[in-house]
């Protein structure tokens, strides 16, 4: 790899120690954040404070491990790259309706189990990546950005957890403390937008104090617990439950999801020659993960999923280097011994974790957008994602959608996620049947038509799901070479345009009667261009040459083949 220019520290190299710790201290500062989701469930199976407590000290643990083993390269596990775990919002929602329907025991069982499936993944990656185009991998983060979103606005308003209106005290402290987390984010510094959501739960825990939302009794709570004590393991067990193993294994597939995208990220940010993804690192990345959710679910602790938001930190502040892991595992180990940190996330007032849950919530869905719409859609694809998300919000806005089901099959398809991701698996599936993947067109050298070439590209490509940017250069390249080996009388007859196209390549083959076409590595000299048509000629087939990833002429019988490659 070649280290980018806008790198401080590669992931290869040694930073200073200072900026060693200090780059640690940040990865955990903005890890904490996500404690919220334990707590969240511990409070949504009855669990008592010391028991959220014990879920926030053993996720810790659990953040450390699962930090080692995504960074560090451990056997078959590991991608090598600044990209640790957090509670994730993936397992959140799963975790809620197991605690809900079965306590924590369940949840932790289950929580191993997505861990194995992530696992088994991370080894059949290469094969099942036709089941999981991007359209689906954008799918599957939006719905959880959704049910992210209606869980926080449940939680901070009281809506669907407890009976009676929702009240303006709860209502105004929500909407402050959004709009504090907003505010830093678009106007702050980058200091203030690293840290807006711990700044805005602070801020809003003051100002629920003020107004009452926050007794003395809790208060007192905080204050009896001590400083440090060993992590207790009480409320561990384990209760496997088939009815919520269809939530956990969306989960899981979502999670091998996120991590494809993110050991990419990382990938592509740490070498400057980037030009596809290595999936043994990718392999070994979800392996990982995969490894760290099953130890979390052992220990008693929250899902976890490697952050997008970890590896945008290195990403801004220049410091990718793996040896960060160390400080940040080092950190979270001391702090599982705080048990306050845990009491602290048990006592927030329900309608600021419900913002924090919400402001979270729209960066995830915006992602989940942003990598649907890095892929052309047809109509098949838009069919998928349109009618997928409609059986995912009808699950919301419908509670008595399902009530026709048996209870064990209401459970497991009761959520927007599950409904929603297999209703676009299943139609992915069956609108594969007739899709093309070879496409010819036949060009008349007296009527060449550059728009039609452009619209035959633009229409196949989205039919294959093709990248926006490798469709952009091939209709140059397609274009401009049969203008060029038309106007320049090169070519005798008609041409003949074929584009072929799989999850990895997209090749474009110009074949007519003819002399070959010739595509120079280098460019000719102004005098070559200026002195001849042949110059001319030079010049065009070294710019095809530069757009293309790979480029080849051959001959068969009278018909030469121009093949420029593209990699996808």
């Amino acid at each position: 790899m070649r280290k980018p220019a806008s790198l401080s520290y590669g992931v290869d190299d040694t930073p200073p120690l200072a900026v060693n710790v200090l780059s640690g201290l940040q990865h955990v500062g903005m890890m904490s954040i996500y404690l919220i989701y334990p707590a969240i469930v511990a409070q949504a199976a009855g669990g008592s404070a010391e028991v959220a407590v014990a879920m926030i000290s053993m996720s810790l643990i659990a953040l450390a491990v699962g930090t080692a083993l995504q960074t560090i390269r451990i056997g078959p596990f590991g991608s090598g790259y600044l990209c640790q775990p957090i509670p994730s919002v993936v397992y959140f929602v799963p975790s809620l309706v197991a605690a809900k329907h079965a306590g924590l025991h369940a949840v932790f069982a289950m929580t191993i189990a997505a861990g194995l499936v992530e696992m088994a993944l991370a080894r059949a990656l290469g094969r099942l990546r036709a089941l999981f185009p991007a359209e689906i991998a954008g799918l599957v983060v939006l719905l959880v950005g959704l049910a992210t979103g209606v869980v926080g606005l449940r939680t901070a308003l009281g809506t669907g957890e407890r009976a009676g209106p929702v009240t303006s005290t709860d209502a105004g402290l929500a909407l402050l403390t959004l709009a504090i987390m907003a505010a830093l984010n678009v106007w702050g510094s980058r200091a203030l937008r690293l840290f807006c959501v711990l700044i805005g739960m602070v801020v809003g825990c003051v100002v629920a104090w003020m107004l009452g939302r926050l007794g003395d009794s809790q208060l007192a709570a905080i204050a009896a617990v001590p400083m440090f004590a060993l992590p207790t393991v009480s409320h561990v067990g384990f209760a496997f439950d088939p009815t919520l193993a269809l939530p956990f294994l969306v989960a899981a597939v979502a999670a091998t999801l996120k991590v494809i995208g993110n050991v990419t990220t990382c990938q592509k940010t740490n070498d400057a020659d980037w030009v596809r993804a290595d999936m043994r690192s990718i392999s070994r990345g979800v392996a990982g993960d995969g490894l760290g959710s099953l130890v979390a679910g052992a220990l008693g602790a929250h899902g976890l999923n490697s952050s997008t938001g970890a590896v945008g930190l290195a990403t801004a502040t220049g410091v990718t280097s793996r040896r960060v892991a160390y400080p940040v595992a080092a950190i979270l180990l001391v702090l599982a011994f705080v048990p306050k940190l845990g009491i602290l996330f048990h006592a927030m007032p329900r309608p600021v974790a419900g913002a924090a849950l919400v402001f979270s919530a729209t960066f995830i869905i915006i992602n989940g957008l942003e990598i649907m719409a890095s892929r052309l859609l047809d109509a098949r694809k838009t069919l998928v994602i349109g009618l997928a998300l409609v059986f995912g919000f009808a699950v919301e806005v419908m509670p008595g959608l399902l009530d026709a089901l048996p209870p064990a099959a209401r459970t497991a398809l009761g959520t927007s996620i599950v409904l929603g991701t297999l209703v676009g698996l299943g139609l992915t599936l069956i609108f594969r049947i007739g899709l093309r993947r070879t496409a010819t067109m036949t060009v008349s050298p007296g009527k060449v038509n550059t728009k039609a070439l452009e619209d035959f590209l633009d229409a196949h490509g989205a039919a294959w799901g093709a990248r926006r940017d490798v469709i952009e250069r091939a209709k140059f390249n397609l274009a401009q070479s049969i203008e060029t080996l038309t106007s320049s009388g090169v070519a005798n007859g008609a041409l003949e345009a074929e584009a072929s196209f799989d999850e990895f390549n997209l090749d474009v083959r110009v074949s007519y009667d003819g002399p070959p076409l010739e595509l120079p590595q280098q460019r000719p000299s102004n005098d070559e261009i200026m002195a001849s048509e042949e110059g001319e000629r030079r010049l065009a087939g070294f710019m095809l040459r530069r757009l293309a990833d790979r480029v080849s002429v051959s001959r068969k019988g009278t018909r030469s083949i121009v093949l420029f490659h593209f990699d996808h």
